[in-house]
């Protein structure tokens, strides 16, 4: 077995977040790293969209990442920090579209260490120098500077090593001009480690440590050391030099302290959150809140051009400004912080990482959930709501008594959302359906964390918004755009035609018929286009109307009682054909008359279709014409002066051309690209071949099925390049992004015609017909391969389960650390008795959607069960769960003797804590749909004495793994009976599949157990394991033997039983050989065997086997914890295996991941990797220069654009 990786879908978490001006213009870019792609985000200033220019996979896994500029340039560099044992400088270059490596320094060893650096970046403000270290000890220092032909050059590594120290944090600290410093918090555990008492760990001290570099010794000083607050977690730089005072702020739990060399700490208090779940300061002083601390997880820090303020975010996602006074003297020197204010400012989504561009805008990177793109409305300095708290008004000093400040939660007031990332991490499970009866199955997911959980549809298909949709007196059968002038940079004109009519519609604030165009308005059109500088030409069944821009209107009639069936025109030409398969040629000549070519050409079947190719710049005219016929052939004429009408070349295909369009794509990362005659076929198929620019020959031909109705073309522009719209029974859209080609299909009704429409509230679109409705929409985030559904839920989705006789979804929802709904109304009443009538607290629950649930101790669950209908995106049932009971498992059951009736059952358990795994005890639910499916009621609950992590139907009875027990239940009147179990698991159940009367166990931290049911002496024995202990999270059967399953490290797996193994279990008559057979290696007596072992680099949560496209095979899809949606392809052919491994080898060698990683051993993590070829290494060959390509194609013997065609084919039969 062999098997090909793809992602299908990168991943949607963001983990670090870094703005620059990466291109060197003025605009800001931001960079974010997903886990093992870098990815380079460009926010339009004018939209508020942001757009993806260059996503490329690293195959290792991104710890950190860092801006950084030299002195006095205008260009940022970026050093990134990752397992590879490596610093590497990378350098954006706009023209290629590409990440650059300038500088690959080896310091330490591959994979995520403890003492190799990687995991913190730091660099100096000032750009001289970055410090890159590891969790403990090891720091090191490069000196970054420029050599005399300006290129950056890098030093050898000092060192800033202190054995027995863990840091938890390191900024750069802006000095200025003086020595580089760099700020760590460090804590030293050397007596921590020598003493068995335990004391010295208690009395461990968190230090704030400067460490400078010494430009002129070149070396690296400990230079300042401070005992700074044990709970001490994040360090943020103070702008220093002529900008502010220096020093750092340490972020610690709930404060925030000034720290610099030789002056005193100020400290401030982060305000709280009023809760009226907690208790509160009591009447008479004494505070009685025991609530947990707050700390900060993100900040960003803006200069403005007097002074500076700094945005820091808490936990719970509440936002606050810092803003600092501070002395400056006569000179400019700057003194110490003489006061610090902070200022609730608003509450959005917790992230991992904000950034504030100068444009004012703030992207916020959501730890869980979407990313948000905010503009800055407000800077809260006139918000009088709001408590402003001063340092100089509260206690200060190490001595000085805590002191509690409170803010008052509201709605947005300061920021305001213009765009959203769709995000699907963190995604908990997912099914593959095809529940809405489409071409391609739709992925149904269980996403998000808390109060901002989401079930989501994933549609394959880019998204589409409606801009507007018009009625039109009829339904019409084509649409065209105009411009009246070459000049003009809108469209003037829409152009409908019907049956007998042509409507002409005007483009201004609104869309309105106009009638003195000069258009013929009582006939259906064939073509409209603008010819020359300003004229128009219609063509229509029994002429050719050309309009100059006076109105006049000069007329070419058909001859005798021919009409045209089909034409195609560009800026300077105008091709028809005539019933009888003659075609006429006409060109513009100088003084902007229309001119018809002497000859004519006869076509021995009638014409089916016409396309002119566009004008090269600097040319007048397009060489080439396409002309499909019924005779199932494409044929490609010369409109060259010289050979004009001359046939170049011709291509079969297997149905009628009914659509023909030649497109130039800028697929070559040039800006010269690619022609390319598309064709499109009466049967659904789409023909993409090459046609060359210089000699008009056709050449690699591939063939992809868009739909079950004939497929029609249009030329369209797609952020700035050119693209075609496909239209068949789904609209799709072929257009280069990132110099490669892709054909998406659009998440939108099926439309009939279409064209580019340009206008002010609307720069780039498609205007489209569908039956009598005019659509005008526009594609705006090509990086998006899914169309997201989504439906809110209230609590952390687990698990999710199908009712198949309604179609309605049965999802279970859970939430650590919140209260149950009888535990709030308990405290809510408790508070309500204890409060005083003036005491104005507010005593309401703050809404979960903006502020989250509120937090409770731990050990304390709220859950809930919902019934969804998946086609009307509505929740027709939610079922609360209460006594901090919360649900793990949920399974649909048909039992023996219930007349075939689905039941849900659901596994609970009661004040459970997670470490140790313990709880009071657990039920198993059942449940009976009514109302065809869209409501459940309770029968009855079962006892049990574990947590049910998994349940399963099994032949009429249902099995239940809690920890180490199997279970099979059978249906009883008041509970479930208990019939059969097995103790013998090793840890925690977790994954069930069975086959006939096997069972497949996913075990927590053993792997996967092969167990056998026997009916006559009812018992289940364990008959085989695995030799490798894996962390499950996720398995699945692809077939009677053979389990593919995900472990929390990011391993996907085949294990195999042997087929001699498997059937000498089968056929034991009287199963005693089973029972009493030796186990081996302290195990099971048999082993399974690896078919197949691969890293992903991100937990696995779920594995299907489906069939994705139309008429493909079928393959295994994977689902990632950060997003990543995946499949794993099987091989057909011997011959291929040897074409992509031979590939893969020499991309390996010829093109390395950009971040140093070794690829082979970045896929070899935990277990080397066996009969699984990187695809996504693979297609990389083709963002690869030119001469690589060839070189690499030299050494496969073959064409370039043979192995292109391979790559592109290996997708689209089975995936997209």
């Amino acid at each position: 077995m062999f098997l090909y990786n793809l992602t299908l879908q990168q991943s949607t978490a963001i983990n670090q977040a870094a703005i620059g001006n990466f291109a060197g213009t003025k605009q800001q870019e931001i960079l974010v790293a997903r886990n093992n792609v870098l990815e380079l985000l460009r926010p339009d200033p004018s939209t508020g969209k942001v757009h993806t220019l260059l996503s490329h996979q690293v195959f290792g896994i991104i710890r950190s990442i860092v801006p950084f500029r030299l002195t006095g340039a205008s260009k940022d560099y970026i050093v990134v920090g990752s397992d590879s044992g490596k610093i590497v400088i990378l350098e954006y270059n706009p023209e290629k579209n590409v990440f650059d490596r300038v500088h690959e320094e080896t310091f330490g060893k591959s994979g995520c260490r403890r003492i190799v650096p990687g995991q913190y970046l730091a660099a100096d403000p000032k750009g001289r120098a970055v410090m890159i270290g590891a969790v403990e000890k090891q720091k090191l220092v490069y000196i970054l500077n420029r050599d005399s032909a300006t290129k950056l050059t890098i030093s050898s590594p000092l060192e800033a090593h202190k054995s027995h120290t863990l840091v938890h944090d390191i900024v750069g600290a802006d000095v200025g001009f003086e020595n580089p410093v760099f700020a760590c918090i460090e804590v030293d555990y050397s007596d921590a480690d020598q003493d068995p008492t335990g004391e010295a760990f208690q009395n461990a001290e968190k230090v704030l440590t400067y460490y400078e570099l010494d430009l002129g010794l070149n070396h690296v000083v400990r230079k300042w050391s401070d005992t700074i607050d044990t709970r001490a977690n994040k360090l943020i730089a103070v702008p220093g030099g002529t900008d502010g005072p220096s020093g750092v702020l340490v972020c610690s739990e709930d404060y925030i302290t000034w720290k610099h060399q030789d002056h005193p700490a100020v400290r401030i208090p982060i305000p709280r959150r009023p809760d009226p779940l907690q208790p509160s300061p009591t009447g008479n002083g004494d505070d009685v809140d025991t609530g947990r601390g707050i700390i900060i997880v993100s900040s960003v820090m803006h200069k403005l051009k007097k002074g500076f303020f700094i945005l820091v975010q808490s936990e719970d996602g509440d936002v606050f400004k810092i803003t600092m006074e501070y002395t400056a003297g006569a000179d400019g020197t700057i003194g110490g912080v003489q006061n610090m204010r902070i200022k609730y400012f608003d509450t959005i989504p917790v992230a991992v990482s904000m950034c504030l561009l100068k444009t004012g805008f703030l992207f916020v990177a959501g730890e869980f959930g979407n990313h948000y793109l905010y503009q800055i409305e407000n800077l809260g300095d006139d918000d009088e709501d709001q408590m402003e708290y001063q340092s100089a008004e509260l206690p200060q000093g190490e001595e000085a008594e805590d002191v509690l400040v409170y803010f008052n939660p509201r709605g947005l007031r300061n920021l305001a959302p213009v765009d959203e990332l769709e995000s699907v991490a963190p995604l908990i499970d997912a099914k593959i359906l095809n529940l809405a009866e489409d071409d391609s199955p739709q992925i149904y997911a269980l996403c998000g964390r808390g109060s901002r959980s989401t079930f989501r549809m994933l549609r394959h298909g880019l998204e589409v918004s409606e801009m507007a949709v018009s009625e039109l007196p009829g339904n019409p059968n084509a649409v065209w755009t105009v411009k009246a002038d070459k000049k003009q940079e809108y469209d003037n004109f829409i152009i409908v035609s019907f049956v007998d009519a042509t409507l002409v519609l005007s483009i201004g604030e609104t869309v309105e018929e106009v009638t003195d165009t000069g258009f013929l308005n009582s006939t259906p059109t064939l073509a409209v286009a603008q010819l020359g500088d300003d004229a128009l030409v219609q063509v229509y069944p029994r002429g050719i109307r050309h309009i100059r821009s006076d109105r006049r209107v000069s007329e070419w009639k058909t001859p005798g009682n021919k009409t045209i069936v089909r034409a195609a025109c560009n800026q300077r030409q105008v091709v028809i054909a005539l019933s009888g398969g003659e075609l006429v040629y006409f060109e513009l000549d100088p003084s902007g008359q229309l001119n018809e070519y002497q000859d004519r050409k006869e076509f021995a079947a009638p014409i089916t279709a016409l396309s002119i190719g566009p004008i090269p710049e600097g040319r007048q005219r397009s060489s080439f014409l396409a002309v499909g016929c019924e005779d199932n052939t494409v044929r490609v004429v010369s409109l060259d002066p010289d050979t004009c009408l001359q046939s170049l070349g011709m291509q079969a295909v297997s149905y009628t051309p009914v659509s023909l369009t030649i497109a130039q794509m800028m697929d070559t990362g040039t800006s010269v690209g690619t022609l390319y005659l598309m064709i499109g076929l009466q049967s659904g198929l789409l023909v993409r071949t090459t046609l060359d620019s210089i000699t008009g020959t056709l050449s690699d031909t591939r063939l992809r099925l868009l739909g079950s109705r004939p497929v029609k073309l249009f030329n369209i522009t797609i952020q700035g390049a050119p693209a075609v719209l496909a239209l068949s029974s789904r609209p799709w859209l072929s257009f280069t992004y990132q110099s490669r080609s892709k054909l998406i299909p659009l998440s939108c009704t099926m439309l009939e015609y279409g064209s580019s429409f340009c206008s002010e509230q609307c720069p780039e679109g498609i205007v489209a017909i569908e039956s009598n409705n005019l659509h005008i929409l526009t594609v705006e985030k090509l990086s998006n391969v899914f169309n997201h559904s989504v439906i809110p839920l209230k609590y952390t989705p687990r698990r999710f389960v199908l009712h198949p006789q309604s179609n309605h979804f049965a999802i279970i929802e859970s939430e650590h650390n919140t209260w149950c709904p009888s535990d709030k109304a308990r405290k809510l009443e408790e508070k309500a008795k204890q409060m005083d009538d003036g005491d104005g607290l507010l005593l309401e629950e703050l809404p979960p959607d903006q502020f989250g649930l509120p937090r409770a101790e731990s050990g304390k669950w709220a859950s809930c069960i919902r019934i969804i209908n998946p086609r009307d995106s509505e929740t027709t049932q939610l079922i609360e769960l209460d006594d901090n009971e919360a649900a793990f498992s949920i399974s649909t059951c048909v039992f023996n003797g219930q007349s075939g009736e689905t039941f849900l059952i659901v596994g609970t358990a009661s004040n459970v804590t997670m470490s140790p795994r313990t709880c009071t005890g657990g039920s198993l639910h059942t449940y009976k749909f009514i109302e065809n499916g869209t409501q459940v009621e309770l029968l009855h609950k079962t006892p049990i004495d574990g947590i049910p992590y998994a349940v399963c139907a099994f032949q009429g009875r249902l099995l239940v793994g809690m920890g180490k027990t199997l279970r099979i239940y059978d249906a009883g009147k008041k509970k479930l009976l208990r019939k059969c179990e097995n103790k013998q698991f090793p840890n925690n159940i977790l994954t069930l599949h069975t086959q006939g009367d096997r069972i497949v166990v996913g075990d927590v931290q053993e792997s996967v157990h092969y167990a056998s049911y026997r009916h006559f002496d009812n018992r289940i024995v364990i008959f085989a394991d695995d030799t490798i202990p894996r962390w499950i999270t996720t398995t699945t059967m692809l077939d009677y033997d053979t389990v593919v399953g995900g472990d929390k490290f990011g391993n996907i797996f085949v294990n195999r039983l042997a087929a001699e193994t498997s059937e000498e279990v089968d056929d034991d008559p009287t199963g005693n050989k089973l029972v009493y057979e030796k186990g081996y290696l302290q195990g099971a007596p048999h082993k399974v065997e690896h078919a197949a072992e691969f890293f992903i680099g991100e937990t696995l949560t779920s594995i299907t086997k489906t069939v994705m496209v139309p008429g493909g095979r079928e393959i295994v899809v994977y689902t990632t914890l950060l997003g990543t949606i995946g499949c794993l392809i099987p091989f057909q052919s011997k011959e291929d295996v040897d074409f992509f491994q031979t590939l893969e080898m020499h991309l390996r060698g010829k093109a390395p991941p950009l971040c140093g990683r070794d690829h082979l051993s970045y896929r070899s993590y935990y277990v080397p990797v066996r009969n699984v070829i990187d695809g996504d290494m693979c297609e990389q060959f083709n963002s690869l220069p030119n001469e690589v390509k060839r070189s690499i194609a030299e050494e496969l013997d073959r064409e370039v654009h043979e192995i292109s065609k391979k790559l592109e084919d290996v997708r689209n039969r089975v995936a997209f």
